[in-house]
């Protein structure tokens, strides 16, 4: 019994980890806008209403089907490290690893100019059209979120005695906000709308305005308002210290948004489509690529066997993640060999009755693995709890919410086969002081690379941190079918893979998949400062049978019960058989929603 519908319509479809965000993108698509505008307001709306998990300042992979040229395309909203990001300069400050907080570990801010870039290339209506309601939300407020409300007043503190322009934004009068009130951020308002004002002021063409747009953001007053912000102030972070930044104007004015080919397998007839190794996605078709030598369906859905092989699996290609992973503009990444079917063969091997405790690289073109040794959670400093807070940087409140990390999600689909899907991330509120005059804070995506020599994911000047940010998108038969992501941090290729296993093997509707207990695999290293590794931990939902949990505890797996409905927050739109769209959403959280018209 599903405890939402899947929603079907004829005009457009959208899904988003914010019901403003759905309803704003469906809006779009009222106005006459396509996909590609309704997943562009909504994203700048989630911007405004989920600060704790994204802002203007972060990160964002977009993943398009331009249906009239029949064409899947990435657009990468991951911006580089600033040019003087060199392990010697971390290391002259006594670091061996990124802070997770910070101005230190500071990208280059990639998600505004993706969106827009988006806009301009796929989208019809105009800078204005799409940025209005998340400017209406900035300046006339918005319900503040429980676990917005639980981050704030954790950090309130530091806020008020550090961070002050965060106080400014966040703090009302110095006090943190219950859940449900009203939040404004009225500089963030401001900052839209003089971005606005420029794309105006330089032209009345709808392109170039967006550029005009681009062009402030990048070369204008954002850059130089960042550039002051990161040479003038010292912030407190997880080193128990008070640090500037790296990031300046020029490493802005450098960088623009870049449309990439995607990696892809076919799997059962469906043809995957996902970031490159800048991303975690391909790990996503390596577990696919192995998964197809097995019967999953003949095994039954939460079974023993199914959930033991899938971990499995995902541990096989987690731990290439870890060895192989990096930015291919400044790394050798054998991508092909990763995805390469009799590599996946040999791979599949390795997978055993019983549960693994070991990560096991492949050597993929017969090339020798390497991953640098895990950096085991250390003691915090002592002082107040936001201190503790700031030596992770996951975008969650630690020991009091269940998730290991967060992000957000936008999908849309259109009348015209039209399809986007992106997962945005970063430049969240506990991440880094806001900058004074421009409303957001920066991110720490930089965290994600190795202070070492000799890696792919080796920190350098210039070269974006292989992150953790991964939607997909999905052909069937040549046409579109699936555009689906999810929050989740590492797991988000575990949560969204369980989804695609429960649609194409077991036969579910959308709805139905996000709806179906899911799991995952505490295996692999994190991503986020402090890194650390449980190798046999399996994260399961209480949801499944107690003969299943008991024979995976019989095969070595160590079993962590989550509650029922706690894991994932997946988001799915497209075309349906019938000429018409889809559209499903998690109830998980219940933030998640889904429209169709």
């Amino acid at each position: 019994m599903l405890s939402r519908p899947e929603l079907r319509g004829t005009q457009g479809a959208v899904s988003s980890t914010h019901w403003l965000a759905s309803a704003t993108g469906m809006a779009m698509l009222d106005r006459g806008g396509n996909a590609f505008d309704a997943a562009v307001a909504a994203a700048f709306v989630i911007q405004v209403v989920e600060p704790h998990l994204n802002g203007p300042g972060g990160d964002v992979p977009i993943m398009v089907y331009d249906a009239a040229a029949e064409q899947v395309s990435v657009v990468c909203g991951q911006g580089p490290m600033p040019a003087a990001a060199t392990p010697d300069a971390f290391r002259e400050r006594g670091l061996d690893a990124v802070p997770g907080s910070g101005l230190l570990a500071a990208c280059v801010p990639g998600a505004f100019g993706a969106w827009l870039r988006v806009l301009r290339d796929y989208g019809q209506l105009r800078l204005h059209d799409v940025l209005a309601p998340a400017i209406g939300y900035a300046e006339d407020g918005y319900p503040l979120l429980p676990k917005a409300a639980e981050m704030i007043a954790v950090m309130a503190p530091l806020f008020r005695d550090e961070w002050s322009e965060s106080g400014r934004t966040y703090l009302n009068n110095g006090s943190a906000p219950k859940a449900g009130a009203r939040m404004r951020n009225p500089a963030l308002a401001r900052t839209f709308g003089l971005l606005l004002n420029e794309a105006r002021s330089a032209t009345g063409n709808r392109e170039g305005q967006i550029d005009a747009a681009i062009s402030a953001f990048y070369d204008g007053f954002v850059a130089e308002a960042i550039d002051t912000f990161m040479r003038t102030g010292a912030f407190a972070d997880s080193t128990g210290r008070r640090n500037g930044g790296l990031l300046t104007g020029d490493d802005m004015a450098g960088w623009r948004a870049s449309v990439e080919a995607p990696a892809t397998v076919d799997y059962r007839g469906y043809l995957v489509h996902k970031p490159g190794p800048w991303s975690q996605g391909p790990v996503f078709l390596q577990q696919l690529a192995l998964l197809e030598g097995f019967d999953l369906a003949g095994m039954g859905f939460g079974s023993a066997d199914h959930l033991h092989t899938v971990a499995e699996a995902a541990k096989l290609a987690f731990a290439d993640r870890e060895a192989w992973y990096g930015d291919p503009l400044k790394a050798d990444v054998p991508l092909a060999g990763l995805l390469d079917r009799a590599y996946a063969k040999q791979r599949r091997a390795l997978i055993g009755d019983r549960a693994s405790g070991v990560l096991r690289p492949g050597s993929p073109d017969g090339r020798s693995a390497w991953i640098p040794p895990v950096l085991q959670t250390r003691p915090g400093h002592e002082g107040p709890d936001w201190q503790a807070q700031l030596g992770n940087g996951i975008p969650t409140v630690l020991q009091r919410t269940a998730a290991k990390g967060d992000t957000c999600c936008v999908s849309a689909t259109d009348s015209d086969g039209n399809m986007v899907v992106a997962t945005p991330s970063g430049g969240w509120l506990k991440s880094s002081p806001v900058v004074p005059g421009l409303g957001f804070p920066l991110g720490t995506r930089g965290q994600m690379a190795w202070l070492v020599e000799n890696h792919n994911n080796s920190l350098a000047p210039g070269k974006r941190p292989r992150t953790t940010l991964s939607p997909t998108l999905v052909l069937r038969d040549g046409r579109p079918h699936l555009a689906f992501g999810t929050p989740g941090g590492d797991q988000q290729d575990q949560w969204t893979l369980n989804f695609f296993v429960n649609h194409v093997d077991f036969g579910l509707g959308p709805q139905a998949a996000v709806e179906r207990p899911t799991f995952h695999t505490e295996h692999p290293p994190t991503s986020f400062t402090p890194r650390r590794t449980q190798p046999r931990v399996l994260v399961v939902e209480d949801d499944f049978p107690p003969e299943t949990i008991a024979e995976l505890q019989r095969r070595g797996h160590e079993i962590v019960v989550a509650a029922s409905g706690s894991l994932s927050k997946v988001c799915a739109t497209g075309p349906d058989a019938d000429g018409g769209v889809l559209a499903a959403a998690s109830p998980r959280g219940q933030q998640a929603y889904a429209v169709a018209r």
